[in-house]
């Protein structure tokens, strides 16, 4: 039974996943199909995914169709550019339909037909936006915090060896709240917008000055990254490193630090004294025995001693209660005593605010401004492989649909896609819809149409780099849910929990 709900949850939520791709592919298109009804244009094919069709059906002159490539959608528009490279020929009783002699349209026409596109995209966005300010959106202390809950005090260099991380060479504690990173004031740990991570990823300069408070002090450090980033080896057979390289994303040159967010409980041991005490997922460990539990690491670190009663304050659906755990030694691995609790949560608190549906657009556009200007900075981290793809959007979409606030989650994240969807749309390239207004721009200036050979050599040529640039983010979309063979380069075996028998074998 448990295997039948599992497989129901899991169509229902690729069917969600698909439904809010969908109407973000739907809406962006009929923007360009209304424009071009109100302009007068000719419209051969309305078509949801790209490729041979799945379906198709001719309505008033027009083929409506879903594609076999699950990526993007368009409306053909014969009299705006050639298209057929991409688009493919539009058929008629299974047969190729034979070209007509159209009209030619206003320059301002074809600006209209393109910009509409992009435009729907935004006012998605905003209504994305809105609905976002009426339920509310989650934000997790490890985006809203700005103190450190960990330093890492050594990593791995590409050859196995160990170091000194970057921030602990620095200086940098757990519990130091960063106030500026790199001379730019922070308000959140994680993120675009004036980010402590985003700041430190997207950064030009290898040494970077951070500002923090300790003991209510004004401090500063100077955290100095690795000259380079690199990935740690893969060994094995020839086809596993082949795959390693064409699927991991660029390495990033981080410092080592975390941020401190709440300890939440995400799973208990079996027979644990945990277990037994009824604590549970989602619990907030607050206090043990009057002493403040700031997160899960001060938790772990928390000296217990077997048999004896402790009191732990919870916190559990807004309210506070008081559990009694009684420590024990396990039975597999170690002699000090715990109570088992094995996974902590990384987010923490989730509490749902309010946000302002212009604040959220705006948010978004400079979130995608940024991560445009990082990718093309030469000296930043940010690369194009760290792009996403169709692929990696749905895969994102239905990692969100699987959290209880899930569906609060998507909205805003909606929010975001859709302002991307519209500015990348309008980028001056071929075959995006900023490609069209340059040429008709051109064609307006110049009063004279450009040559229709320059233009299908453009555009075949566009569509091959977006195809190839498709097959490359995909690669590391997929990379991202299948194992590169990184783990094995790890020289320990992974631990495993420690186990406790169930107190009447005892």
């Amino acid at each position: 039974m448990e295997i039948l709900i599992s497989a129901f949850r899991f169509i229902g939520i690729v069917l969600l996943v698909i439904m809010m791709f969908n109407i973000m592919i739907v809406v962006h298109e009929w923007g360009h199909f209304l424009a071009g009804r109100w302009r007068g244009l000719h419209i051969d094919r309305f078509q949801i995914w790209f490729g041979k069709p799945l379906w198709k059906k001719t309505i008033n002159g027009v083929q409506y169709g879903l594609g076999s490539i699950p990526a993007g959608g368009f409306v053909s528009l014969p009299q705006m550019a050639p298209m057929e490279a991409i688009e493919g020929k539009v058929e008629e009783g299974g047969e190729e339909k034979p070209k007509k002699e159209l009209p030619p349209i206003t320059p301002l026409d074809k600006i209209i037909v393109a910009f509409a596109g992009p435009l729907f995209s935004f006012l998605l966005a905003v209504v994305f936006a809105c609905l976002v300010f009426v339920v509310k959106r989650p934000i997790s202390e490890a985006v809203s915090s700005t103190t450190i809950g960990h330093v890492l005090e050594k990593v791995e260099n590409a050859e196995g060896e160990e170091i000194e991380s970057p921030a602990s060479k620095a200086g940098l504690r757990r519990g130091d709240k960063i106030t500026f990173v790199d001379g730019k004031k922070v308000e959140r740990f994680q993120g675009m917008n004036d980010s402590i991570m985003w700041t430190i990823i997207s950064s030009d300069n290898q040494n970077i000055e951070v500002d923090f408070l300790r003991d209510g002090k004004e401090m500063s450090v100077v955290v100095e990254r690795p000259a380079e980033a690199t990935h740690a080896k893969v060994d094995g057979p020839w086809f596993k490193q082949v795959w390693a390289y064409l699927s991991r994303r660029p390495p990033i040159r981080t410092i080592g630090i975390y941020p401190q967010v709440s300890a939440i409980v995400i799973e208990t041991l079996e027979n644990s004294p945990a277990a037994a005490a009824g604590i549970r997922k989602g619990d907030h460990f607050k206090a043990i025995n009057g002493q403040e539990m700031v997160d899960a690491k001060a938790v772990s670190e928390f000296e217990w001693t077997a048999g004896e009663e402790y009191q732990i304050l919870i916190g559990r659906s807004g309210k506070d209660i008081t559990v009694p755990v009684i420590p024990r030694v396990p039975e597999v691995e170690g002699t000090d005593p715990k109570i088992g609790i094995v996974r902590w949560s990384a987010k923490g608190l989730e509490p749902l605010e309010r946000e302002n549906p212009i604040a959220q657009v705006i948010d978004s556009f400079n979130a995608i401004v940024k991560t445009l200007k990082a990718v093309f900075s030469p000296k930043s981290d940010v690369k194009a492989g760290h792009l996403s793809g169709p692929f990696g959007i749905m895969g994102l979409y239905y990692d969100l649909f699987q959290d209880s606030e899930g569906w609060r989650k998507v909205l805003w994240f909606s929010v975001l896609l859709n302002v991307n969807l519209a500015i990348l749309n309008l980028l001056p390239f071929p075959v995006l819809d900023g490609g069209h207004i340059v040429m008709a721009t051109v064609e307006w200036v110049g009063k004279r149409p450009i040559p229709f050979k320059i233009l299908e050599a453009v555009q075949t040529a566009f569509v091959l780099f977006l195809l190839g640039f498709m097959a490359f983010v995909t690669l590391k979309d997929v990379g991202d849910r299948l194992p590169s063979g990184e783990a094995e380069v790890s020289k320990e075996p992974a631990k495993k929990p420690p186990a406790f028998l169930p107190l009447q074998t005892q």
